[in-house]
């Protein structure tokens, strides 16, 4: 047999009961704990993944998915349980060469190094060498065409990588995987910046690899996908396994019931209505396009708290990023208490009466090394002086207060805000939203991160704030963020396709935002 061709396996004996026995599994994980200082991130997780299936992961945020694959690809070691592959132990961590035979992972952000070519991506660190140890661009040249050519990936190897789309650079990082010996590929969220047509073109290549003897775990928040490409489909929720089942036998009010916990399906938010219908609205929001969202008209109005939900790439953060000003649409109306802000400008939306809570605190919400009380009042410096003089003394006891109404632990204003835990930095990022006494409060997954104390505290202040008569807009895919929303507005694909009053259901809305008929 020559070198190049591939090894024949024998046909596996018949057991004692004269049955032929099943392939191992590709990879199979028991019994996986794994902790982060006191918080959990898995506690008993399991999943096996037979070969040749595409096999989804799903579950909400914090469900466990992100930490299972860092397990799977041995960039984390468990703290308990086991790993195997084809039924043999998974490799040392520090044997990066075993594992990429075993796995590879395609993440959401992709691994492609824009500046150099699809070639030379392909074969980083694993260049041909001619005389002199000098690297042979055109052995790389030749063996980049070859292998694209072997998984049918239509691309020049001698592009720069910076120049394909989304859909390219997709394939051929599923190519650079398997040149590595893997066959077992972990697609995360492959789909959340594709078109209706490039995600069929994705299915199609995923089943043609199947076909090949490629086996795939498929991560989505769109569980209409897992339908229309998954064999089998494991339900993480709370850190736990829930279910492993076959996809055509799961109704999809059973998988959404499973994400979601029946338990949890119960629940109301009792908060009593206090919009005032004869004020002008806090927001107005008619017919916004933008590149990832279009045709968005809803209003808000005073005192009312309206949700925008919406899994990932929905679009909800784009739509509340654009209505403070940080991305500017490509057309439509935004008006904040009856102003119509610049578009593009934060400061303009502002100056309008808004208050921002941004996604990220740590890259948007705060200054690290400045503090407390120069974090809480960057927004409002003509409450600390004139003609560009601050008074300390004035900003001090603006914020001293700030302390007090959020309940921010710290001695004193003037410690910096990276000294704080997350759930009091959080607060001071709500102080310095609230310090103007905004006509509109919007937040973004404003409770993401933080202790569940602080997050019962920070929602108790948006009820206190909605009562005064702000109107508040809520973009998260948080279920505990949107209870208490009057309604909620969900975004599926860049739209708003549903309005659900309070009072839902966990399932009726976690379906609404997968985008599944529970009907279908």
């Amino acid at each position: 047999m020559s070198d190049g061709e591939p090894a024949v396996r024998p046909a596996p004996a018949p057991a004692d009961d004269g049955r032929i026995p099943e392939d191992p599994p590709v990879v199979e994980a028991t019994g996986i704990v794994k902790r982060f200082g006191p918080t959990v991130a898995l506690n008993g997780a399991r999943i096996t993944i037979r070969p040749g299936e595409t096999h989804a992961l799903v579950g909400r945020n914090g469900a466990g998915k992100s930490t299972l694959v860092s397990v799977l690809t041995g960039l984390q070691a468990p703290d308990e349980g086991t790993v195997t592959f084809g039924g043999a132990p998974a490799p040392r961590l520090t044997d990066r060469d075993a594992w990429r035979q075993h796995v590879a992972c395609v993440y959401q952000k992709s691994t492609i190094i824009p500046t150099l070519t699809v070639a030379e991506n392909l074969f980083l660190n694993r260049h041909d060498r001619g005389r002199h140890h000098l690297i042979s661009w055109q052995g790389v040249r030749r063996r980049a065409r070859d292998l694209l050519s072997t998984w049918s990936v239509d691309v020049d190897p001698q592009t720069p990588a910076g120049d394909l789309g989304v859909e390219q650079r997709q394939f051929v990082e599923i190519a650079r995987a398997l040149s590595f010996g893997a066959r077992f590929i972990i697609l995360d969220e492959p789909t959340a910046q594709l078109d209706a047509a490039a995600i069929n073109r994705l299915f199609d290549r995923i089943r043609d690899l199947q076909r090949q003897g490629v086996t795939f775990l498929f991560i989505s928040h769109h569980l209409q996908e897992i339908y229309e490409i998954c064999d089998m489909v494991t339900v993480f929720r709370d850190a736990r396994h829930i279910l492993t089942a076959p996809v055509a036998e799961l109704p999809r009010s059973e998988l959404v019931a499973a994400m979601t916990g029946e338990a949890a399906a119960d629940r109301r938010d009792e908060r009593a209505s206090t919009v005032d219908t004869a004020v002008t609205a806090a927001l107005s929001v008619q017919g916004l396009n933008g590149e990832t969202y279009g045709g968005i008209t809803f209003e808000v109005g005073a005192g009312e708290i309206v949700g925008l939900a919406g899994a990932a790439g929905s679009g909800r953060t784009e739509v509340a990023e654009t209505v403070v000003g940080l991305r500017t649409a490509d057309s439509g109306e935004v008006r904040i208490a009856g102003n119509r802000p610049r578009p593009g400008s934060v400061p303009a939306a502002l100056a309008a009466g808004a208050g921002f809570v941004p996604q990220d605190r740590h890259h948007q919400g705060f200054v690290p090394d400045m503090s407390i009380a120069d974090n809480a009042t960057l927004s409002v410096p003509r409450r600390l002086g004139r003609n560009g003089f601050l008074s300390r003394s004035r900003r001090d006891r603006l914020a001293e207060g700030m302390i007090e109404h959020l309940a921010i632990k710290t001695p004193g204003p003037h410690l910096p805000v990276s000294s704080l835990s997350g759930g009091n930095q959080q607060k001071v990022v709500m102080a310095r939203a609230l310090a103007d006494d905004p006509r509109l409060l919007v937040l973004i997954n404003p409770t993401a991160g933080v202790d569940v104390r602080s997050k019962e505290f920070l929602l108790g202040k948006v009820r206190e704030t909605a009562e005064t008569g702000t109107g508040v807009l809520i973009a998260s895919d948080e279920l505990d963020d949107l209870r208490m929303c009057d309604r909620v507005l969900v975004m599926f694909q860049g739209r708003v396709t549903t309005e659900i009053a309070r009072g839902w259901h966990d399932h009726d809305l976690v379906a609404a935002m997968e985008g599944v008929d529970l009907d279908a």
